[in-house]
């Protein structure tokens, strides 16, 4: 399954027709310890680059956006329950929700892993 990544530090997995989508190691390392996170309500449709769910750690809250557009299918319960899963593990386990996806072509600008590399660098 490809990786995925856009400029705004959110992962995405593409399985089929469906993105399980998360933050970036690197972006929980800017926020610091992770203490609540707001998922999308299942089965809202999502525009390309829309707010989409709220990362809260003790220094700041950050919106998540999703990198395409698409339909809320999945949501992971066990974020919202620990927190620090985001922390411990936001490349797998802390991922946030899945989408379906509603155009493919979107997904032609975004990075993959060596290029975010570079963006973070």
């Amino acid at each position: 399954m490809p990786v995925l990544y856009t400029a705004d530090h959110e992962w995405l997995r593409i399985d089929g027709d469906v993105a399980t989508i998360g933050i970036t190691d690197y972006a929980q390392s800017q926020l610091g310890d992770v203490v609540f996170v707001e998922l999308p309500k299942l089965g809202r449709q999502l525009k390309k680059a829309e707010a989409a769910a709220v990362v809260e750690s003790v220094k700041a809250a950050s919106d998540v956006y999703s990198p395409i557009s698409g339909e809320v299918v999945e949501l992971n319960d066990s974020v919202t329950g620990d927190p620090t899963l985001v922390n411990s593990d936001a490349a797998d386990k802390a991922w946030l929700f899945k989408v379906k996806i509603a155009d493919k072509g979107e997904l032609d600008g975004l990075m993959d892993a060596a290029a975010y590399e570079k963006h973070t660098a």
